[in-house]
This record gives C-alpha cells, structure tokens and sequence, in this order.
C-alpha cells in the first residue's frame, strides 16, 4: 500500500499538493502529464518503492561492514597490529576523517567506544570507497576480495561499481527525491535492475541472506502497482 489522492477533496488535494511544493512536484506532473492527482499517487508510491527499497538497503549495509569488518580484523592482526584496523595507516586522510566522525559519535552517545560500535557508525559511502581502485593493492587483493566468496572470479571494479550505484540511489532515498522514472538519476538503471544490482551484492557475500532478501521484499510487488 502507498499514499493515494482516492480519498481526498479537491481542497485537500491543493492543501497536500501545497505542502509537499511546487518544485519538488513539478517531475511527477510531468510524468502524469499534468493530472495533479495521479502526480500525488505517484509521489505516493515514489516513497513506498523508496522505504521499500531502503530496508532490503538496510540489510546489505549492515551484511557488507560486517563481511568487510571480519576480513579487516583478520588482515590487521596479521599484520601484527594490536590496535582496530581503521587506525591502519592504510587508509587515506578522507578514510581517516570518516573513522574519526564514526569514533565522535558513538562517544556523544555516552558510550565507550568499541570496535563494534565505531564500525556500525561507519557511512555506506565509506564502505564503497573501501573498494575504490585506490584500495586494490594494499586491501582488496589481500582482504576484502574474500568478504565476497561466492563472486567468481573476484572483481574489484564490479563490486565498487555497484556500490557506487547503490550509494546514489540510497542517498536519493534519504533526501526524499524521485526515483521513479525509468532510469534512477546518475545509475543507468531503473528500479527493477537496482534491485538486482543489491541482490547481486548480496549473493556474492551470503547466497541465505540473498535468498531472505529476494522473497521477502516488497519492491516486486510495488513495481506492478505504479500509478
């Protein structure tokens, strides 16, 4: 179910079409061809594709850091370090402003900072550079290649590119923008094939949680119902 104008007066339709602003409307108009309440239903279902998309975004956030996070520990003691592995000079200064963030929150939280603790503070968007091409010799090759076991034969570049894809899309998300067209903005793909993309993800890392994921989603069945 998404936000319907079905039982809205025609008054009420302004005062919702008013609030939500002409502006951020103005795509879904056009999309409708300028019916204001089938632009109303669609922004409606815009954000129930969006929530929807943004749990099953939830689930491979937190399966890739912890993936991520066990390689990196593994790595980091072999290097003899008795210290977290995101204090591995490894990382580059933008890496180490992310830990540092990541670090400052968990402590205004008044919580004693913890491996744990700091690495689910830690930004999709750190993880995704993690497996930038800058990262391929000192941590892909020797580590986070193996977060992704059943990726054959592992390939740096098609992990990052669709981590990259799916950090645009959650970040759409989050700030509440369209995503409805056909080709979700600076991805290439539409809803449908972004889907895959995150499913792909996760069937490189654990094929049970791909599995969980696939029949559990609500995104297939919101697809068949946009206005």
């Amino acid at each position: 179910m998404h936000l319907s104008s079905r039982s809205l007066s025609s008054s009420q339709l302004a005062a919702v079409r008013t609030a939500i602003g002409a502006d951020r409307l103005a795509a879904y108009d056009t999309a409708v061809g300028g019916d204001h309440a089938r632009a109303v239903d669609l922004y409606g279902w815009n954000a129930a594709i969006g929530a929807a998309l943004f749990e099953d975004l939830g689930v491979l956030e937190v399966t890739l850091r912890n993936a991520c996070h066990r390689e990196l520990r593994t790595w980091n003691a072999k290097q003899g370090s008795a210290s977290p592995w995101y204090h591995h000079p490894v990382l580059t200064p933008g890496g180490m402003e992310d830990v540092g963030r990541a670090r400052r929150r968990v402590l205004q939280g008044g919580k004693p900072e913890t491996e744990g603790r700091v690495v689910a503070e830690l930004m999709f968007g750190f993880w995704r550079l993690l497996h930038s091409k800058t990262y391929e010799a000192t941590l892909w090759t020797p580590c986070l290649r193996h977060a992704y076991p059943l990726q054959r034969p592992n390939d740096r570049t098609a992990v990052y590119e669709r981590l990259d894809r799916l950090n645009t899309l959650r970040n759409r998300i989050a700030h509440h923008e369209t995503i409805h067209g056909q080709t979700v903005a600076k991805t290439g793909l539409g809803i449908a094939g972004m889907h895959e993309t995150l499913l792909d993800l996760l069937g490189w890392i654990d094929a049970d949680v791909r599995h969980w994921v696939a029949v559990s989603s609500h995104v297939p069945a919101l697809l068949q119902t946009r206005p």
